[in-house]
């Protein structure tokens, strides 16, 4: 008798710890499962600025699988946070996940002159230094980070498991009325690169950036949106200047509808307030514009306002940390 069947496959439980902007998050993630206890840690501050942490119940760590749920939303809360990451493995637990859903400067992995600075490459360093606890290397939990190829900037003290929130929008897209007339648009190359075998059973339009003078211009490259629900898909949207010439282009190709699609809506300067649909008589050029919750931040600040939803990522991190 095989070794999978004489033995069944036992969960680990799981002692979850959390930064406070993603308490929501990690609380969906603990609903998800009885072998998922959510943990605190007290977060203050000296006089001086410089943090005052206490991890509640270290003592009772030893042994036992730890995981933390992180969000890098700003450089300024990334400090405070690495001293609990960097603290954790140590106190001689069994294995020690993070879990960080957005990875911050994925989008900065290249030096395209001499002088610029690839903050994806710094960042990775950072993690990589993480202590390895008593199970081994710390398992790194990432969602649809901005470039594959990031996965080499690791060393051998993390083991990055990067996962995608594609699952959550396909099966989003199958409870539409109009599931059969969908078809999936890709802004640029990249995106096709990244996404298009995720998406494969779906017709694709395949959009591209043109340079015309000063202005970089979006046109149609392949596919016909024509009297389609045309859902734009990408990894981000930071200022959704992209997002917004790309529906233009659709809707002048015969789109019926145009909806978008992002694992993590960064949305800087409250860049999401030009996709809101202000009241009943305004334009509405997304008839759905649907983010996970990697970025707490934006969650947040979207809240009941059409049309964006929320596809929850807890379900995902639930199952990571049984990996």
């Amino acid at each position: 008798m095989a070794l999978s069947e004489s033995q069944p496959n036992k969960q680990k439980h799981v002692h979850l710890f959390y930064y406070p902007e993603c308490e929501d998050l990690a609380r969906n993630v603990a609903a998800q499962s009885s072998n998922i206890t959510l943990q605190t840690i007290k977060w203050r501050n000296f006089d001086d600025g410089f943090p005052n942490i206490y991890i509640n119940n270290a003592q009772d760590l030893r042994g036992q699988h730890v995981a933390f749920l992180a969000s890098f939303s700003s450089t300024g809360v990334i400090f405070e946070q690495l001293s609990v990451i960097y603290l954790l493995p140590r106190l001689f637990v069994a294995s020690f996940t993070l879990v960080l859903p957005f990875f911050p400067t994925g989008s900065f992995e290249r030096m395209e002159d001499e002088g610029d600075v690839a903050t994806a490459f710094t960042l990775s360093r950072m993690l990589t230094n993480i202590p390895i606890s008593r199970g081994g290397p710390t398992s790194l939990v990432i969602y649809d980070i901005h470039a594959l190829q990031e996965r080499f900037y690791f060393g051998d003290h993390v083991l990055p498991l990067f996962e995608t929130g594609i699952p959550l929008l396909k099966q989003r897209l199958h409870q539409l009325r109009d599931a059969d007339n969908i078809v999936i648009a890709f802004p640029d190359d990249g995106a096709w690169k990244r996404f298009h075998k995720l998406l494969d059973h779906f017709p694709t339009v395949v959009c591209n950036k043109v340079r015309e003078g000063d202005k970089r211009i979006v046109r149609l490259k392949e596919g016909n949106p024509a009297g389609c629900h045309v859902v734009i898909v990408d990894d981000l949207v930071q200022s959704g200047g992209t997002l917004i010439e790309c529906q233009k282009v659709l809707a002048a190709h015969g789109a019926a509808k145009v909806s978008a699609y992002v694992t993590h809506g960064v949305f800087p300067k409250r860049s999401w307030e030009r996709f809101t649909h202000k009241d009943e008589s305004s334009e509405k050029a997304f008839s759905y514009f649907w983010i996970t919750d990697s970025c707490p931040l934006t969650v947040k600040a979207i809240a009941n306002k059409a049309p964006f939803e929320v596809l929850s990522l807890a379900g995902s991190i639930a199952d990571g940390l049984q990996i």
